[in-house]
């Protein structure tokens, strides 16, 4: 895990976030964040030991700030719903693309992340399914899967996601139907 400062770690990471939100993973290097932090990239080095450190800042970073999205939607709301999780999730990537996306399409280096930062982040999903993990990873699965495909804009024109996202979130969110007996 990165240990630079409160002020520094948070001025380190504005700075990743822009060139991250603006051009996307692969502009973000630690000669062009120290370019905007109007520091020579050696300097960066004191703080943040490599790109993979720094991503790990991101990722963290992206982590709490989806957290923060994830329980914002659920207030007012009675209970842990899982359609309002969804939209909320879904929104949260559409917002922040190039984020999302370094969130979750390569390894996890989970050892470099700020501790926890994960596992509050899917808290409200597994709380909205009775503390059922493997519910909660499945519909993460369809969530992340549904994401995935529409920011690549991989379904035909005119498909209607709403309804896709509604149905497989009820589907995922129903309540399983007893074990029959044999």
């Amino acid at each position: 895990m990165v240990r630079a400062s409160t002020g520094r770690r948070a001025d380190i990471v504005r700075a990743a976030r822009e060139i991250l939100d603006g051009e996307g993973a692969d502009a973000v290097t630690m000669r062009s964040v120290a370019s905007r932090l109007g520091i020579r990239a050696p300097s960066l080095y004191n703080h943040v030991p490599g790109k993979q450190a720094m991503e790990n800042l991101l990722i963290s970073d992206g982590f709490e700030e989806l957290t923060s999205a994830l329980l914002g939607a659920l207030e007012g709301t009675v209970g842990r719903d899982v359609v309002v999780i969804g939209q909320a999730y879904r929104d949260f990537a559409r917002r922040h693309p190039h984020l999302y996306r370094l969130m979750t399409e390569r390894e996890l280096d989970r050892d470099g992340l700020t501790p926890g930062v994960e596992t509050a982040a899917a808290r409200p999903l597994v709380e909205a399914l009775h503390g059922d993990e493997t519910r909660a990873r499945a519909v993460f699965a369809f969530m992340h899967g549904m994401t995935s495909l529409e920011l690549r804009r991989r379904f035909p024109p005119g498909a209607d996601l709403d309804a896709a996202w509604a149905v497989g979130l009820a589907q995922l969110a129903a309540d399983p139907a007893p074990p029959t007996a044999s």
